[in-house]
């Protein structure tokens, strides 16, 4: 049971870490944690995953927001406006998700499932375009739990199926 729970601990830890950090590949530990590990029910562990992506991603989303005063290596170093064909993209992302709060969320759903587009540009983006938190953090967990619970599943069914 300690060692479920340890075990358990880490994948949380990685799961931060990762979302933080993208060069931590939280699915690759997953799945080493569901080949070599104990049982582990496939649904606590991606709650468990789903819960430290979101927990990291949510950083992510204050920065973005200005709720997090970020280091000043992170800041812009003049606040002039820029008009380029980026800003606009983003005014259009921004009044799409006040207007539209279904597509809002079926674009974060299917990010956070898929990863298309990054889901961890898309938690910085939602931040600064202000969707409301409940829907990023609701969609975003069933996104991840999704994710995780099939990267769980996926080797126990390929070694059934063979």
């Amino acid at each position: 049971m300690l060692t479920i729970i340890g075990l358990l601990s880490t994948a949380f830890g990685v799961s931060v870490a990762s979302a933080l950090l993208p060069v931590i590949s939280v699915e690759l530990f997953a799945i080493g944690l569901v080949l070599k590990g104990p049982e582990i029910p496939w649904w606590l562990l991606a709650a468990v995953i789903a819960t430290g992506q979101i927990g990291g991603k949510l950083l992510h989303y204050y920065a973005a927001r200005g709720a997090i005063r970020l280091p000043s290596f992170c800041r812009r170093k003049s606040e002039t406006e820029r008009r380029g064909r980026w800003r606009q993209w983003l005014e259009r992302f921004r009044s799409n998700c006040q207007q539209r709060p279904v597509w809002t969320g079926a674009l974060l759903l299917i990010s956070a499932t898929a990863s298309l587009p990054p889901y961890a540009a898309v938690a910085v983006v939602a931040g600064w375009a202000k969707v409301p938190l409940p829907t990023f953090v609701i969609t975003g967990f069933i996104g991840r739990f999704i994710r995780f619970a099939a990267l769980a599943i996926a080797p126990t069914a390929i070694i059934t199926w063979l």
